[in-house]
Parts: C-alpha cells; structure tokens; sequence
C-alpha cells in the first residue's frame, strides 16, 4: 500500500543515489512486510494490485499509514459483522426461537436488554430482576458498558423497537473497541505494523464481534500490551485491572509475565504492574462490592454453579460417553488441567534455549483457560485473536485456525437449530456438534504447537528473523538472563543452524544498552515499515 509522494519527499541527494536509484540506509535490515515474507499474504495481496515492488518508495506522512489503513479496514469488517446480523435485526430474534439460529445471527445483546431488567430501567446489581436469574451475572465494567447502551436507547416506540436500537447503540461502541484493538496490536510491534491486518481480516472476529460485551475487555488487554512493549508497567497494569473487572480472563496475562520477570530480574516492572492491576480493579469493583455486594458477587457464584456447557471437551464426555460429572466435580478438574498445563508454560519459560516472548505464552495461557474451561461460547475466540497475532503473525497458520473457528461458529448455531425446532430436527445433531466442538479444539491445539516450536526453535519464529528479541516485551526486551533452567544459547550463535537458510543475526538492529530500565535502540532505526 502506497500514497502519491510530493516532490520534496522524491528528491534525492546525488551523493545517495547507486546506479541511478536511490539509495536506502537501511539495506542491511531484514524487510519484514508481510508480502515479502509470507508466501499466503502475497498471495492475498493480489486483490489489491501485488506485492510492493523491490524498488517501491517507502514513503513517511501521507494519509494511508499503516496505522490508518488497518482500523478502515476494521471499522469494514465489523461492519459486514453487523450486515450478518440483519436478519436477525429486523425479524428473527423477535419471531419464533430456532430462526435466529438457522441463520447464524444470533446476539444476547436484544435478549439481555429484557431479560436482565435495562428496559424495565433497573439499575445491574443493586436491583433484583424477576426472573431465575438474581442479578446480573457479568463483571462491573461489563454491567457499565451495558448501563451506557441502555441510557443511549431512546425510550419510545415498542419493546421490539427498542430492542433493535439497543443492539445498534452496543455495537456503536463494541466498534470503538475493535478499532482500538486492531491499532494496538498494530503499534505493538513497532517494525511490523502490517500484522495487525489479521486482526481486522479475521473471519471470525467479524461474525463474533456483537454477540456479546466481550470486545470491552479485549480492547483493555490489547492496550495493556501496548504500554508493556513501551516499558510503562504501570499503565499496564492498571489496564490489566479494568480489563479483568470486564472479563475474568485478563488477569492471566500476569502468570507468564511473573516467570518471564523472575527469568530476567524484572522484579521491580512486574511488581509495579501487579499493584497497578490490584488498585484498579479494586477501584472499579469497590461501590458495587460496598453497596451491592449480593449482586456483585453473582458473577463468580453464577459461574462456580454453572454446569457442563456449549463448546468444551466436557460436554463431549457428558453427552457421547454419558458420563456423570456434577459442577463440583468438573470445577476441580478442569482448575487441575489449567494449573498442570500452566505449570508447563513455566517450565518452558525458563528453560527454553532463549526466554519466549511475552506474547507467546500470554497466548498460551489464555488458550489454556479456553481448552480446559467447562464452557466455551463462540464469543471467547476474541480473547485470542490478538494474542495470536502477536505470537504468530503467520497468515497460514492464522488462517487454519480461523476456518476451525468459523467452522465452530456455524456448528453450534446448527446445533441450537436442532435442538429447538421440535419434531422437525432441521440442524446438526449432536454429533455433528461434537465434531464442531473437535474442530474448535484441535485448531486451538496446533496454533500452540506451532507457538510452542517457535519457542523451543527460535529461529522459526518470524518475528525474531530480523534479528528483534521480543518488541512487545518492554523491559524484557533484550534483557540479560538472571534465572534459567537447562542450557542458553549465546546471543551471537542462537541462528546459525537456521534450517531454512534464513541467517539471523540476535539483536543486529537495536542493540544499543538500556537507558532508565527500557532497551535502547539505535537512532537511525525506523520504527515501522510504510509499506505492505
């Protein structure tokens, strides 16, 4: 992608031109745009004219940076996300139960703006709602985001009418946070802002992105590791602690940062970022815990007493082997299974042969929570859609897993078809959701593999091939060893046996010492590539 350079930015000194082109200082740097380098992505780039050329400008300003190019191409596809959504819109979350499913278009958004009080104007948490659900069962920023979209939804017209304009006012905001998650992921890592574009072309993430509030905490996460890769602990940390007063799931992130902190001495940064973490959520959570502490506490009691549900492994057992197994019962487990696999991270953490990037084992913790968890609603793959990215900003790969999502997608909605159109069975019987369920898991399970190997095998790792250590690391970035198990690899020999002919020189661009507890980097090296 390029714009019309001025004149003044194609001049070009006769002292820097070779053979009649102009020279460019930093020949010597690896290109890491992903049409160079990812035989899927320069496919793909086809649609839009090619590959830029060897000797395309790389050109500074202009109006379509990367940056801006990528949250278009969001604000696009989340639109598209919604045009899935108008059949259910405009009749089918309103008529009958199995139409909205037959068309995947399903959204709680309509249905919890009823059945959890927002159009009788109950106030989340401190009013008691009339049906068997006490309270609401989400966290406190979550039960605000949703507050705000009811006092966006004007109060006239009918109940369907404003059911519609409630959904369209969530959506309005859940697209504020896609765009603050594409352009996060793409500022993440400074050199390779072009793989955020997987963010914003991800099938999944548009089909998912309005059925629930999930977008609220991602967008949290997704700045929280924007300010780590910038070595500001604290502002990571007190956005950790909002994104985990919206989604449980964010607090995890501080497992592997604690082992990747105790690896390289960062005990100081991570401590900044746990008490950062700790003060927020306690902030957010303090006037309901006070005022309202029954309904506060809905949250974690609703999901300790929810049983087997969509999407896990568990339900697999419980349906096709007709096996037993109480809330108690599948609680300890699968808490057994997370803390064994977690105790696995760390161990490769500290004895991988160079400390694996914060983005990766993020990735693979969260993964962990979503395999062994005893639900998995189609919404979760959000969660690790920019996580993925970040640790494996492989197009095939990334591609794989998605068509498993999208699979998944489409099965359990088949699936909800079955079981509620009554005589008619029109939809996937239960083992052709279990096959979905099977899908979903088994392309889970070969993204960590593949983030697996890249860790043990860090020469494969494409973006440690341009001789970077971790970009989204902050102060671990490029920072010595302190604690290890088993045997390191020297800076300078890490690639030599590169098995793909790629020679990668450790720390070649930006190995300048640190300075006040960040990694230096050399002054003439460019931030980011301008084109794709």
């Amino acid at each position: 992608m390029c714009t019309m350079p001025s004149a003044e930015e194609t001049t070009v000194p006769r002292d820097d031109r070779r053979d009649g082109r102009p020279a460019d200082r930093h020949d010597d740097r690896p290109d890491v745009r992903p049409t160079r380098r990812d035989p899927v992505a320069a496919a793909g780039s086809e649609l839009i004219g090619g590959p830029a050329g060897r000797w395309a400008l790389r050109v500074r300003g202009g109006y379509l940076t990367p940056v801006r190019v990528i949250a278009l191409t969001a604000i696009g596809m989340f639109a598209l996300g919604m045009a899935q959504k108008m059949p259910c819109y405009e009749w089918a979350w309103f008529r009958g139960v199995s139409s909205q499913y037959t068309r995947a278009c399903y959204s709680d958004i309509p249905h919890l703006f009823v059945g959890r009080g927002f159009s009788d104007g109950l106030t989340p948490y401190f009013d008691r709602l009339p049906g068997d659900m006490e309270y609401l069962e989400y966290p406190v920023l979550t039960g605000l985001f949703m507050q705000i979209a009811a006092w966006l939804t004007p109060s006239g017209g009918s109940l369907q009418e404003q059911q519609q304009l409630y959904w369209a006012a969530n959506s309005a905001m859940l697209m504020i946070c896609a765009v603050i998650i594409a352009v996060c992921v793409s500022r993440t890592h400074r050199r390779r802002p072009w793989d955020a574009l997987l963010v914003a072309l991800a099938p999944a993430f548009a089909l998912t992105a309005t059925i629930n509030w999930d977008l609220l905490a991602v967008a949290l996460t997704a700045a929280a590791m924007l300010m780590w890769s910038r070595g500001r602990a604290l502002a990571f940390g007190v956005l950790i602690g909002l994104a985990t007063a919206a989604k449980l799931y964010a607090v995890f992130l501080l497992g592997p940062l604690l082992v990747l902190c105790w690896r390289a001495g960062k005990w100081r940064e991570y401590g900044t970022a746990v008490l950062g973490a700790a003060a927020a959520w306690l902030v957010a959570n303090a006037y309901v815990m006070w005022r309202a502490p029954e309904g506060w506490r809905k949250f974690y009691t609703f999901n300790q007493e929810r049983d087997i549900d969509f999407g896990s492994f568990w339900m697999i057992l419980v349906q096709r082997f007709d096996a037993v197994i109480t809330p108690d019962e599948v609680n300890r487990y699968s808490l057994l299974l997370a803390v064994l696999a977690c105790a696995g991270i760390g161990w490769l953490i500290l004895a991988a042969p160079r400390r694996p990037r914060f983005a990766q084992v993020a990735f693979l913790v969260v993964a962990v929570f979503i395999l062994t968890n005893k639900v998995y609603s189609p919404q979760y793959v959000l969660w690790l859609v920019p996580l993925a990215v970040l640790a494996r900003p492989r197009w095939r790969d990334f591609l794989i897993w998605q068509a498993c999502e999208v699979g998944y997608f489409i099965g359990i909605w088949m699936y909800l078809a079955y079981t509620t159109s009554g005589d008619a069975r029109q939809g996937l019987p239960p083992e052709g959701y279990h096959l979905a369920i099977a899908l979903h898991l088994l392309g889970t399970l070969y993204l960590c593999a593949v983030v697996v190997r890249d860790v043990l095998r860090p020469e494969r790792d494409v973006v440690r091939q341009d001789g970077s250590d971790d970009p989204s690391g902050g102060v671990l970035d490029r920072a010595e060893d302190v604690f290890v198990l088993g045997r390191t690899e020297p800076l300078d020999d890490a690639y030599d046996d590169e098995p793909e002919g790629v020679k990668v020189r450790w720390g070649a661009y930006g190995d300048e010492p640190e300075k006040d507890g960040r990694p230096g980097r050399r002054d003439d090296a460019p931030e980011r590539p301008e084109g794709l």
